[in-house]
């Protein structure tokens, strides 16, 4: 996956493309994941979405849902594969969402599950929360998960046009606005997802030197 956006100022490499399956279907994420990549790794990856239905998510915890979903997506293609699972953990609601954030209303839309949660935050004082995700990278060569985690505190109200999921009623810690109201590229640079593609990119970096040697 190539977009101009994605690229910003960074010089491609005359290295070929490497072709990484992202285990999702959701094209917000793999614009984010693109954008925050390039940095990590130095040269435009070919990022191809999986297709074909998703495998049941039944894991109690990120890294286990993150590592269905990759295991899942390499078995159906034979190639290097990465998967998230992220969401929003709120500490007056006894850390959910969770694991269960894009599955909070029946629903399951980003709006719906936005007014969802500021329903249910109608009257606490405690608003911190943060968003945590769980990157896994699936290989002939192996597996490895890693996680990160954004601390910061829910609004009261929607703001910002950035970003997708709970973006607009996140505002991270150290940070005036919500990341809906970040730049992409901000965001790509500071989120959870970002934090955990920072702990994996050495794996795809390695893999990435042992195919081109």
């Amino acid at each position: 996956m190539r977009k101009e956006d994605d690229v910003d100022d960074v010089e491609e490499s005359a290295e070929p493309p490497t072709t990484i399956v992202i285990a999702t279907h959701n094209a917000h994420k793999v614009e984010e994941i693109a954008r925050s990549l390039l940095p990590l790794i130095g040269f435009p990856l070919d990022l191809q979405p999986v297709t074909g239905k998703p495998p049941k998510e039944d894991g109690s915890t990120f890294a286990e849902n993150a590592l269905i979903k990759a295991r899942a997506a390499f078995a159906r293609t034979g190639l290097p594969s990465l998967a998230d699972d992220s969401g929003v953990c709120v500490d007056a609601l006894d850390g959910a969402p969770g694991i269960n954030s894009a599955r909070y209303t029946e629903a399951g839309t980003d709006e719906a599950n936005r007014r969802a949660l500021l329903d249910a935050m109608k009257g606490k004082k405690n608003r911190n929360a943060q968003f945590v995700c769980a990157v896994a990278f699936v290989t002939a060569q192996g597996e490895r998960v890693e996680i990160g985690e954004w601390p910061g505190k829910l609004r009261m109200a929607e703001k910002g046009e950035n970003g997708f999921g709970y973006d607009p009623i996140f505002a991270p810690d150290h940070v005036t606005v919500t990341s809906a109201e970040l730049p992409p590229n901000v965001k790509a640079a500071l989120s959870h997802r970002a934090r955990a593609l920072g702990k994996i990119a050495p794996a795809i970096n390695r893999y990435i030197a042992e195919k081109l040697a």
